[in-house]
């Protein structure tokens, strides 16, 4: 069984919190920037440059948070995620409005040895933004205390370009606009380094889909729904691993109201339930722009949050291999072992995708001996973490 431990944090400037997690995670971070490149890339000051002139209002919070992390060129580099290296991965994301009522639902699928599972409460800014943290500051997915609702799939190609990491322009977003047009002109206006599709509400029943495409610019979607391929000529890939285009049809051809969407996503083909094979839901997200609030699922257990009424704690998640009825908390709440990850940068990551498309795929673990007893090709075009 494969399991995972999912934390809220409430912090309303970086300080201490942010800091403890910065200790936790960066060794496996640094390892996975080194071994992919980070240090062939861009200057420090070319991406602090860069920040400035995309993403000003987020540079006196980056600036806090370089000092906080020690100051290093490296650590600079990576909290920039200025033209960071590649990563890949599966979602499926939904919004859907009412006359009365929107949500904005979110499945995220991976492996439960590569994700951060933080729930991130913050005022970095001045304004309240919640959700799922991704490299330290950025965002997979979250709200603004403005209802406004975002949430990213990649796009399903793993072609790069000069641009941000997705997870810091979503951060983005959520601290500086209030609607879907705003974010939309946003993400139309800051560059993303890879493909990515990004899935919106607000307050006002606005709904939106966009592809991004690497290096800059934007399509929008006639349908709010997304999941890891995009239109036009590139094809996608690993789709029958992904299983990304059963997944989109399911969603477009959805009747669920904005009430009943979460219910869609709790079961196939949205929910995954290969975990062992890196490629398993680890948890949905549900989001009400209206009531400024959130509900984290793992199948018939629930943890809701709101700017009202933020809880902070842990949840240890288990998730039973070829479990169709979704994934149960474990009892040892205060267990937070689990793989080696700073292991996970040395595997390359496209060829488990290859394995698992043939069918002759083995548990993440196997690729993890591999790396340990150093038999895997640290040199491949692996990823972290993938959405």
């Amino acid at each position: 069984m494969a399991q995972m431990t999912f934390d809220a944090v409430e912090e309303a400037a970086p300080g201490p919190k942010w800091a403890a997690r910065w200790q936790r995670s960066w060794p496996a971070y640094e390892a996975w920037f080194r071994a992919r490149g980070g240090d062939q890339g861009p200057s420090r000051a070319a991406c602090r440059a860069a920040l400035r002139l995309h993403m000003p209002e987020l540079l006196p919070v980056y600036d806090r948070l370089v000092g906080i992390a020690g100051g290093s060129d490296r650590a600079a580099r990576f909290l920039s995620t200025w033209c960071p290296p590649r990563y890949l991965g599966g979602c499926s994301v939904a919004a859907v409005a009412g006359r009365k009522h929107v949500r904005l639902v979110r499945n995220y699928d991976l492996s439960p040895e590569l994700n951060e599972g933080l729930l991130l409460c913050t005022r970095w800014t001045g304004r309240p933004v919640m959700g799922m943290s991704e490299f330290l500051w950025g965002l997979s997915d979250g709200i603004n205390a403005a209802g406004l609702a975002v949430a990213l799939a990649y796009g399903g190609r793993s072609e790069t370009a000069p641009g941000f990491g997705i997870t810091t322009i979503l951060r983005y977003v959520l601290e500086t606009c209030d609607t879907v047009d705003q974010a939309v002109e946003v993400l139309r206006r800051v560059p993303s380094h890879m493909a990515y599709n990004v899935v919106l509400a607000d307050a006002h029943r606005n709904t939106a889909s966009v592809e991004m495409q690497p290096g800059g610019g934007l399509r929008r979607m006639p349908h709010a729904v997304a999941t890891n391929h995009q239109s036009g000529q590139h094809p996608a890939e690993r789709p029958r691993f992904t299983r990304t285009f059963e997944r989109h049809a399911f969603l477009r051809k959805m009747r669920a109201g904005p009430r009943k969407l979460r219910g869609a996503f709790l079961k196939p083909p949205l929910l995954q339930d290969r975990h062992a094979e890196g490629f398993g839901t680890l948890f949905t997200a549900e989001y009400d722009p209206r009531a400024g609030a959130m509900t984290l699922l793992w199948g018939k257990e629930a943890w809701a949050q709101s700017f009202e009424a933020f809880e902070e704690g842990r949840r240890v998640i288990v998730y039973p291999k070829g479990n169709a009825h979704g994934p149960e908390s474990a009892a040892r709440a205060g267990d937070d072992t689990g793989p080696p990850w700073h292991l996970a940068a040395g595997i390359d990551w496209q060829m488990v995708s290859r394995d698992y498309a043939r069918g002759c795929g083995r548990p993440i673990k196997a690729y993890l001996s591999e790396v340990a007893a150093g038999d895997a090709d640290l040199t491949g075009h692996g990823r972290w973490h993938a959405f």
